[in-house]
């Protein structure tokens, strides 16, 4: 089985390509538990899976490391459009249908690429209670069907405990405010049109490096709010920086642009033994 491995800002990503069908949607969940598990294989936070499409450039499917399928996904996105151009699939222009819609990329430089995220189809507060404490909570889905996204303020979130803010974050995930389940965004400001962001994520079950769709669902809210200007936002992660570009009439966001790094890391045959035969 071929592959190859991509990450944008630390947000990592195995790519299979199933052009021809061969693999089977049924063997897929089975297959990306297997590979994604750190240690054991290649290790990843999720997998994309390149497919035929008839509304656009491909398809990708998008599973996290769980088996479970996603609706989409920001960093990934941006992977699958250089995959995409690297292998004669698009353009410098790239459309990819998702399961949350068609995403459109485009090249910047070799390494650097920015999509427009799905539209937010829900953007409403909605505070929640965790352990006898009320946090502010804005919540948020990117496409429709969407991608589920709290948007929650800490105070020195550079600064928070780690094991308090796993356990916060766990909790919120499953907190019943959010019955789809929901990516928990956390964040500070740190200056003018800067913020400083961690997210932990469904399906991984944990904090990630980066969430693409979380970044555009923290840049919707704060844009709207008037807290940043929307224009040329700059996000650090633990895998790097991403930059937001917010496009709104009062207060309907008309369009959101995620610009960052992408970078290959292996390129292979993928010969887990643990893989069924």
């Amino acid at each position: 089985m071929r592959f190859w491995k991509m990450n944008g800002a630390g947000n990592d990503f195995i790519i299979l390509n199933n052009l021809d069908g061969a693999l089977s949607h049924d063997a897929l969940p089975g297959i990306v538990r297997i590979i994604c598990e750190r240690h054991l294989s290649l290790g990843a936070d999720g997998v994309m899976v390149v497919e035929p499409s008839d509304k656009a450039d491909f398809r990708m499917l998008f599973f996290n490391s769980d088996g479970s399928m996603g609706e989409m996904c920001g960093n990934g996105a941006r992977c699958i459009c250089r995959y995409g151009y690297e292998n004669g699939l698009a353009g410098h222009t790239q459309t990819i249908e998702t399961t949350a819609g068609i995403v459109t990329g485009q090249r910047i430089d070799p390494s650097l690429y920015r999509i427009r995220l799905n539209d937010p189809s829900v953007l409403e507060r909605r505070d929640v209670a965790v352990d006898g404490i009320t946090y502010r909570c804005t919540y948020v889905e990117l496409g429709d069907p969407g991608i589920p996204h709290a948007v929650v303020p800490i105070p020195h979130l550079r600064d928070a405990d780690p094991q308090w803010l796993f356990d916060l974050g766990r909790k919120l995930r499953y907190h019943p405010a959010f019955p789809k389940g929901a990516n928990v965004n956390f964040y500070e400001l740190t200056g003018p049109d800067a913020v400083f962001e961690r997210t932990w994520e469904r399906g991984v079950e944990d904090f990630t490096y980066a969430c693409g769709t979380g970044t555009g669902s923290v840049a919707a809210v704060l844009t709207l709010e008037g807290t940043v200007s929307g224009r040329q936002v700059s996000f650090t992660t633990r895998g790097g920086t991403l930059i937001m570009d917010v496009c709104h009439t009062g207060g309907h966001i008309d369009a959101l642009y995620l610009t960052g790094p992408t970078n290959v890391v292996a390129k292979g045959e993928l010969t887990d033994e643990a893989l069924p035969r």
